[in-house]
């Protein structure tokens, strides 16, 4: 029998865990080409808060009865896909369930002997590509910049203020506790990080930042993407990542205002993984690398069995996770 969690209602606000439902339904047969995992490893995500409402422009609604999606680890545990053999380690979209079904269109196979594998759902998977491309791309940064990173303790931020290190840039972080500010600095090698709920953003991002911010990339949205327009260098650059402030809101809150943008002359794009596959392969060598040579450090938060996967989303998307959000089914 296969346990899964289906959508029991939509949430409204930040969700319940008496918004989930967990299930228990007979493993399918498998036809010509398709393979049935095991997961071992189920990566939750806020962007997951978007597709349970629609409101996510890259994936399907999910609606009341359906399993939640999700990225995963899995085995292979029986397979009709000559491309595919039993035993092997496979990236793929179980969802919120302890086993799947695939086809083989879009897994990626898995060297086990090359990482952890709960990295390839975190700095090594598409939370680090966000970062990766996001930086690379469009930040573009240069010896001496200044990268200004919110949700800092993050999959995505805790890489991009590595990443800026390892090309020559000051990486600052801002998060929501001390906690999380100490592990940005200590541990991610951060030059400082402020502490959003404590300390006066405002004030603080002109004592850490005199000269301005080259690059800011923007996990939050809100307040936070306010204050930093109006702290640019000249010819700054502005990447747009995630909106976590505005994932549990009805109707999204108005917008920052865009004079500054302007006056710094600086440029604004927005990072959609989606759009850099391209770059995956390369990103996962090097990424490998650095982590091999210590450059790069993570950290998981992670808990045990599919039926606290409503619980573990639910503190996700009340911002009290701290790294990486995974479920590892026993």
């Amino acid at each position: 029998m296969n346990k899964k969690i289906v959508l029991k209602k939509t949430p409204i606000g930040i969700p319940k865990e008496s918004d989930f439902k967990l299930v228990e339904s007979p493993l399918p047969e498998l036809r010509k080409n398709e393979v049935l995992t095991k997961t071992i490893h189920l990566s939750l995500d806020p962007y997951i808060r978007g597709v349970i409402t629609g409101k996510h422009i890259y994936a399907e609604k999910v609606n009341i009865g359906d399993t939640i999606v999700g990225r995963t680890i899995a085995k292979v545990i029986d397979s009709k896909n000559s491309d595919i053999q039993v035993g092997e380690i496979i990236m793929c979209s179980n969802g919120w369930q302890e086993y799947g079904v695939s086809d083989g269109e879009g897994i990626r196979k898995i060297d086990p002997s090359s990482a952890p594998l709960s990295t390839n759902l975190g700095i090594l998977g598409m939370p680090g590509l966000t970062a990766y491309a996001g930086l690379l791309v469009y930040g573009e940064p240069k010896k001496d910049d200044v990268v200004v990173v919110s949700a800092a303790s993050g999959p995505v931020g805790c890489m991009v203020g590595q990443i800026a290190q390892i090309h020559g840039a000051k990486a600052i972080g801002i998060a929501g506790s001390e906690e999380k500010c100490n592990v940005v600095k200590e541990k991610f090698g951060f030059a400082e990080c402020i502490n959003y709920k404590t300390e006066n953003l405002s004030e603080r991002i002109k004592e850490v930042c005199p000269n301005g911010l080259d690059i800011y990339y923007d996990n939050v949205g809100g307040e936070t993407l306010d204050i930093m327009t109006k702290n640019l260098a000249m010819f700054a650059r502005i990447v747009l990542c995630g909106f976590m402030t505005q994932y549990n809101l009805a109707t999204p809150p108005p917008g920052p205002n865009l004079g500054p943008i302007v006056g710094s002359r600086a440029s604004i794009k927005g990072v959609v993984v989606y759009d850099h596959y391209d770059k995956q392969q390369e990103f996962i060598t090097l990424a490998s690398q650095w982590l091999k040579e210590g450059k790069i450090n993570y950290i998981e938060d992670e808990v045990f069995g599919i039926e606290n996967t409503p619980m573990h989303f639910c503190s996700l998307m009340r911002g009290e996770n701290f790294g990486k959000t995974i479920i590892t089914i026993n």
